[in-house]
């Protein structure tokens, strides 16, 4: 496999390059956390990228979508994270969108996945349960209470985008024990149903997320996503089509982090020369960028993998998260390190980049979830 971007990728790259340093900004970031937004993100942006095709990136053209695949929306991710855009990218088009078409039957796609390449839908998965991931461990109950329908009750937290979601994506258990993988199915569910109490969570990175309680929450059985006691099996492919998402934007986060401490170590004097000049940085400046080269082939070895369907995408999604969250600590412990006690101030966006990359490293797993879930998969 080249490890190189096509024509086409090249020119959505530098598109999306363009739109993120002019329209979204760090300086966008910033306002929306010291203004409150109640959102946590622009509407009138998110429009404009629905319009540029990149929330329909991995839908199909019969439902309005681009159809530019698992590629496209890495280098479009890959991008938003340079600048850190607050964008529904991850929770609507990676989770969202992704279980609807693994799972959804024709009545659900055909109604939901043209709105969500339109940006007209946002969609939030609710499957944490607890401080950490562990996609099995789910105790919130669906009970059958009649032919058609289903009683909900349980709690979620760290439901990214969960306050602002028109559409909510709910695991819940129809069978078995809290940490069985089997009976395990998801719902759609209304977020203004009775019963659904929704809490925003400020996350200490400006991502949104929420905690949302479920009492008796009655869904209809036609709004199962996929197959009752199936929902597993849909998770696993939508959880690992999110970590490697996410690990594009990782990388975008940390390429950044790095040029620019790159450019202060440049600018930045002491002892009359630049503090670049010295050996010390120079060999831990060169440390760091042997690193993000080493994350950039993965992630694009972990993309390809999803676009070509390759049996080892379980493998190259661990894998991808795992590096890429070890790097995201090295990178930004050593990026704020050389920028000294400045570093520590809201006066340079490396201290948002530390945080951002502290709270991605928890998303979907961390370093130590994957790097047992690797071990397993491969036998260990």
């Amino acid at each position: 496999m080249a490890l190189v971007l096509t024509e086409e990728q090249q020119l959505l790259r530098d598109t999306a390059t363009q739109f993120f340093q002019e329209r979204a900004p760090v300086a966008s970031l910033r306002k929306l956390r010291d203004s409150k937004d109640a959102s946590g993100f622009d509407r009138a942006l998110w429009r404009e990228m629905a319009n540029l095709g990149f929330a329909g990136i991995l839908i199909s053209e019969k439902y309005g979508g681009t159809d530019f695949g698992p590629m496209g929306i890495g280098v479009v991710l890959e991008q938003a994270g340079r600048t850190l855009a607050a964008t529904p990218l991850i929770s609507t088009v990676l989770l969202g969108g992704s279980a609807i078409q693994l799972a959804g039957n024709a009545t659900q796609r055909q109604d939901l996945l043209p709105t969500i390449a339109a940006g007209e839908c946002l969609i939030a998965l609710a499957l944490e349960e607890g401080p950490h991931h562990n996609p099995s461990h789910i105790e919130t109950i669906a009970k059958s209470i009649d032919a058609d329908h289903f009683s909900l009750s349980g709690h979620k937290v760290f439901v990214l985008d969960g306050h602002v979601a028109d559409l909510l994506i709910v695991a819940a258990r129809t069978g078995g024990q809290a940490h069985d993988r089997h009976g395990i199915t998801l719902f759609l569910v209304d977020p203004k149903a009775q019963g659904v109490t929704i809490n925003r969570s400020h996350m200490v990175d400006s991502r949104n997320a929420a905690s949302i309680r479920f009492e008796n929450v009655k869904v209809s059985a036609s709004d199962v996503l996929g197959s009752v006691d199936g929902g597993s099996d849909v998770l696993d492919q939508v959880l690992d089509i999110a970590r490697i998402g996410l690990a594009a934007e990782m990388l975008g986060s940390l390429q950044q982090a790095f040029d620019e401490t790159v450019t202060y170590l440049k600018e930045r004097k002491q002892f009359g020369v630049p503090i670049g000049s010295f050996q010390a940085l120079k060999h831990r400046a060169a440390i760091m960028f042997a690193e993000i080269e080493i994350c950039r082939s993965v992630v694009l070895d972990a993309l390809s993998a999803l676009d070509e369907r390759r049996n080892d995408v379980p493998l190259m999604a661990s894998l991808a998260k795992a590096r890429l969250s070890e790097t995201a600590r090295l990178v930004t412990n050593e990026c704020l390190q050389m920028h000294g006690g400045m570093g520590m101030t809201d006066q340079f966006n490396i201290g948002l980049y530390m945080k951002r990359a502290r709270v991605a490293a928890a998303t979907f797993g961390n370093v130590d979830f994957h790097r047992d879930r690797y071990a397993s998969l491969d036998g260990f």
